[in-house]
């Protein structure tokens, strides 16, 4: 299987999860780090699309939304950004990814 660029699906996976994995910020590289340990593999093309929005999000204004200090705005509400918002929500978290 293969995107639209011409890779596969896989490799696409596999840098998103680098990605999700080195951010920039440690706070957002936890967050998608354990987001992407719990679910990146079983996110199809759509989801992906909107995994790659949210991580060329700006971290600070991201870093908001998903505390909820402001809303998010409706290019970047999703579902994969109410999974990201879940994990950061989580009660007594671990966030070794």
């Amino acid at each position: 299987m293969t995107t639209d660029s011409g890779g596969s699906l896989e490799a696409r996976r596999r840098k998103l999860l680098f990605r999700c994995r080195h951010r920039g910020s440690k706070e957002l590289d936890l967050v998608f780090g354990a987001f992407a340990s719990a679910h990146l593999y079983a996110l199809g093309e759509g989801a992906l699309d909107e995994l790659d929005r949210l991580l060329n999000a700006p971290d600070d204004d991201l870093y908001a939304w998903l505390r909820g200090h402001c809303p998010v705005p409706d290019i970047y509400a999703s579902p994969v950004f109410e999974m990201l918002k879940a994990v950061c929500d989580r009660k007594n978290p671990t966030w070794n990814v």
